[in-house]
């Protein structure tokens, strides 16, 4: 019997099932409530529960067209059109856990069972390196052997693995939660965003797909996760849920409960959002689930955008190609591209859009390369970014919130931005990702009315061609 009941005996259940319910059943609202809630968002304020459950309640087709036009505003205002990108990298998937939905769980004797070693992990993050990859997120399962100290010395060691110009410079985790001290050792290891999903913010269901005598299986060592993340002096967290479990209205509204009550209790919310759909995977076959259509989906990344205006979002290849440039411009900031999701999947299987199954999390729904990706963002309009320059300059928590609530962080995101794609078409793009890009950092130098801030991009883009100088930055 696993429990973390003495842990979790003092965490607060700020989740009110019986209130997020009655939010969601009180009609549907007047056009002139919806508007008044999108008016509030597109100044820039967060949205409480129950104007939020105004957005979620609409209905009528013209209403939710002005929700997905606010939306695609909101982003424009807050993040302009640059796009994170970021590669996983699955480090081990051995797990105590025996959760419904996943092909992980320790009853699914079909799964490979693997754990790279350190010198397994260099040859991965060297092959995402030759990719151009900069940013990454480490996945490991839930199980002893990936405790604080295992996680710390693998975000290390991916540190540290450099291969021409290729570098890692921002290694985020999504992993168990910790206790206090676990958070803190992980943390001095240089890590960026500390990701933890709550999968379902529904009590009866978190308790249907989380077996009780499971580490997962108790709701509030899980909800208070991030708590103690703060507490032991981590400031950039992410959140999640996976949509399918349940009624997504309900899994928005436990979302931005989430995000208000970090932002009551620590003066910062969630670094960042992610809404997962449930996927197809190896031996799980799980009734009683909530689909989520392609047109509630986008609804719900339109909600959340407008709900959480200063929160990055993330949207991941789970979803078709086609669907994730539609969304994109709905108030996604992050996606990951290039993906490979079996362990080892970077070296063993490579950029061929084939999927080793008994060796995945889930099925994916988009293969496509990172240079197809870039170009793809490139012809469309997006600044693709690889930037980490707020992370190592001590812009996070608290200090992100600053910069960004005014909109000042476009002064640093666009020129980082555009320093960023020039050393991936320098050292890794193909020949019409290349041009691609050179066409919009043109269009982008010209959007830069500050002269100064222009002049320094100019010349720092001179020094990444001519001199071969990288990593430079706002």
């Amino acid at each position: 019997m696993i429990t973390t009941d003495k842990l979790s005996a003092n965490a607060l259940d700020f989740i009110d099932d019986v209130k997020l319910q009655m939010l969601l059943q009180r009609g549907a609202p007047e056009p002139e409530q919806v508007r008044d809630v999108i008016a509030k968002s597109l100044s820039k304020a967060p949205l409480q529960l129950d104007e939020t459950a105004v957005l979620l309640r609409a209905e009528n087709r013209d209403l939710i067209g002005e929700i997905f036009e606010a939306a695609r505003k909101l982003k424009r205002d807050v993040y302009g059109n640059r796009i994170v990108l970021f590669a996983p990298l699955y480090i081990g998937n051995y797990c105590v856990n025996d959760c419904a939905y996943c092909s992980f769980r320790r009853s699914n004797k079909d799964a490979v069972r693997r754990t790279l070693s350190p010198e397994e992990v260099a040859r991965q993050v060297e092959a995402l390196e030759d990719r151009g990859h900069k940013r990454l997120i480490l996945v490991f399962g839930e199980h002893p052997k990936y405790n604080a100290e295992f996680i710390a010395d693998t975000v290390r060691k991916v540190y540290s693995v450099k291969k021409g110009n290729g570098e890692i410079r921002r290694v985020n985790i999504n992993a168990a939660p910790m206790d206090h001290e676990g958070f803190r050792i992980i943390k001095e290891a240089g890590i960026g965003t500390y990701q933890i999903f709550m999968e379902t913010y529904h009590h009866e269901t978190y308790q249907k797909v989380h077996p009780e005598n499971t580490l997962k299986g108790d709701y509030l060592w899980r909800l208070d996760a991030l708590n103690r993340a703060f507490e032991a002096g981590c400031d950039d967290m992410g959140i999640g849920a996976l949509f399918g479990l349940y009624d997504w209205r309900f899994e928005v509204l436990g979302l931005v409960a989430h995000s208000l009550f970090l932002q009551e209790h620590y003066g910062v919310g969630p670094h960042t959002i992610s809404f997962p759909r449930l996927q197809p995977a190896l031996g799980v076959q799980l009734s009683n689930q909530y689909p989520v259509n392609d047109y509630d989906f986008k609804r719900l990344v339109a909600i959340l955008r407008l709900s959480v205006p200063y929160t990055g979002m993330i949207l991941t290849a789970r979803e078709r190609a086609e669907l994730r440039e539609e969304i994109l411009g709905f108030g996604v900031s992050q996606i990951d591209a290039g993906s490979r999701i079996e362990i080892g999947g970077y070296t063993e299987i490579g950029d061929a859009q084939v999927q080793a199954i008994e060796k995945e999390q889930f099925r994916l729904g988009d293969l496509r390369s990172l240079d197809e990706v870039m170009r793809h963002l490139l012809n469309a309009g997006y600044l693709p970014s690889f930037c980490t320059s707020c992370y190592r300059t001590g812009r996070t928590g608290e200090h992100f919130m600053e910069y960004a609530i005014p909109g000042f962080i476009q002064r640093f995101c666009a020129p980082n931005g555009i320093l960023t794609l020039a050393e991936y078409l320098h050292d890794y793009a193909s020949e019409h990702t290349r041009k691609a890009g050179e066409r919009l950092i043109r269009k982008e130098m010209e959007k830069i009315e500050d002269k100064g801030i222009l002049k320094l991009v100019e010349e720092r883009l001179r020094k990444i061609k001519r001199e071969g100088k990288r990593d430079l930055y706002f």
